[in-house]
């Protein structure tokens, strides 16, 4: 498979005006560096619908991105919007992914059954929302990181359907 090319989309008041160093991003650069990716764009947008929609149509529709991971946003204050400036692109829900993502999160803390991520697919990108601290975004990376290779290249076209072929329990013939 060719590099994955992937954008970095870190939502936040406080790190759109400089206030806050962006570790949430930070951490996904590393993990795309880790997985041989090539970081297409990392940008960091405040917590508007209207900014967030933009900037994830802008690596879907003219960047032709693999993957765009976003990070915060996600919880339950009234500035959190990303799940709704996700909804708002999306064309198919991914809902497997956010649920491994929470999954993940509640072997840390009770705390993350409170994010309101999403995943799903515009185009042939696949969008993932990340909750906003740095230890969120690894925990998440870690549950979506076994599928993340072949769920791009799913979209892309080079792989065939999920399970093709595999026999999960030999018992069932």
């Amino acid at each position: 498979m060719d590099r994955m090319k992937i954008a970095i989309l870190t939502v936040s008041d406080k790190g759109s005006r400089g206030d806050r160093e962006d570790l949430s991003g930070a951490a996904i650069a590393e993990w795309v560096v880790r997985m041989r990716g090539e970081v297409a764009a990392h940008d960091i947008v405040p917590d508007n619908p209207r900014d967030i929609t933009s900037k994830l149509k802008e690596y879907c529709d003219n960047m032709d991105v693999d993957l765009v991971l976003t990070t915060g946003g996600t919880g339950f204050s009234p500035r959190d919007n990303t799940p709704e400036a996700t909804a708002a692109v999306i064309e198919k829900l991914a809902p497997g992914i956010a649920e491994a993502i929470r999954f993940e999160g509640l072997k840390s803390t009770p705390l993350a059954m409170l994010s309101r991520g999403l995943a799903g697919i515009r185009r042939k990108t696949l969008i993932i929302n990340l909750p906003g601290s740095r230890r969120g975004v690894v925990e998440s990376l870690v549950a979506v990181e076994p599928v993340i290779e072949h769920a791009v290249e799913i979209l892309r076209g080079e792989a065939g359907e999920c399970g093709a072929g595999q026999r999960l329990d030999p018992a069932m013939g």
